[in-house]
């Protein structure tokens, strides 16, 4: 079973109320460095990248981080997120616009994510928007649908975060929608999660946790919604941020034992990828939750983290 890795290459843009906070500029070429060494010999590195789609009132918004394409190198592809932002909820555009990226950029992805996280109700967050499972759906059917006429080979997913809430309908509000074509084209379900960040876990309980996590996304939640076994779990977004009382040794500590729990379990929940967030801080300066995300400073100097998803990727990609 193949296992690949990912990294989105910039820094977190900003807090849960959307308010932004990079104390840096992206310098690309820098960048591009940082990239080639955690691929190394590695066949492929993905680069997660975030385009939007708001027809009604951002209509030219752009992706994040500015022209991903400059970091394909090397046998890297994009790992796409498509978002969907349209207050209106209107389908029409939505679906063109995934079918003129997958007809126009297609080779340069290697997976593309509809919708960014749907089940998080949050005004940032795509599972605020009207018809949001409608979107999902078509949307993924569209992708898949638009690949299979050009002949790209890419798969097609969305992901979700983890629900903690036994009376919420999410999963089965998808399931009612979800047809056939739906299940025939999905690839894949991303999981978003970031254990010991916003509810503290002890250290010796960490990985209980998250075998909790990954095992009641597919033993009870994918089930409501019809989706089977078959279908690989990928881990989307996961990182562990430094400051005050959080230490950068922890970082990488934390960082190893997710994806070594990952690479335990992968075989038993049908586990296939994993992608960090993100390769810098927004400001190393800062004392906020959101700030100091990276594997690297703002500065471009790595943390003891940088060097351990290194060596792991070396390890543990096949």
């Amino acid at each position: 079973m193949t296992f690949t890795f990912g990294i989105y290459p910039g820094a977190l843009l900003g807090t849960a109320t959307g308010a932004v906070h990079l104390a840096h500029p992206d310098h690309p070429e820098r960048i591009e460095d940082a990239l080639r060494q955690l691929q190394a010999d590695a066949p492929t590195l993905l680069v997660r990248a975030y385009r939007p789609y708001a027809a009604t009132v951002a209509p030219d918004a752009p992706p994040t981080p500015a022209d991903p394409e400059r970091y394909l190198a090397n046998g890297r592809k994009l790992d796409l997120v498509v978002t969907f932002r349209e207050p209106t909820g209107a389908l029409e555009g939505w679906l063109d616009f995934i079918r003129a990226t997958v007809r126009e950029e297609g080779a340069r992805i290697a997976s593309l994510q509809i919708c960014e996280e749907p089940n998080a109700n949050l005004p940032v967050l795509d599972g605020s928007m009207p018809n949001v499972h409608q979107a999902l759906v078509q949307g993924v059917i569209a992708a898949k649908e638009e690949a299979r006429a050009c002949g790209h080979d890419l798969a097609v997913g969305f992901n979700v975060v983890p629900t903690f809430n036994p009376a919420d309908t999410w999963w089965h509000d998808l399931g009612a929608v979800a047809d056939d074509r739906f299940h025939q084209a999905l690839d894949y379900v991303g999981l978003d999660f970031f254990p010991d960040v916003f509810r503290p876990i002890p250290a010796e309980q960490l990985a209980a946790a998250i075998e909790g996590v990954l095992t009641a996304l597919r033993t009870a939640d994918l089930p409501k919604a019809g989706i089977g076994d078959g279908v690989p779990i990928r881990v989307c977004e996961h990182g562990w941020p430094t400051g005050p009382e959080r230490s950068e040794e922890r970082q990488a500590e934390v960082i190893e034992e997710v994806i070594r729990t990952l690479d335990k379990l992968r075989g038993d929940l049908n586990i296939t990828g994993y992608s960090l967030f993100g390769l810098r801080d927004a400001n190393s300066a800062g004392e906020g939750l959101y700030d100091r995300f990276g594997l690297l400073r703002d500065d471009y100097t790595p943390k003891p983290a940088f060097s351990t998803y290194r060596q792991l990727i070396a390890e543990l990609t096949h």
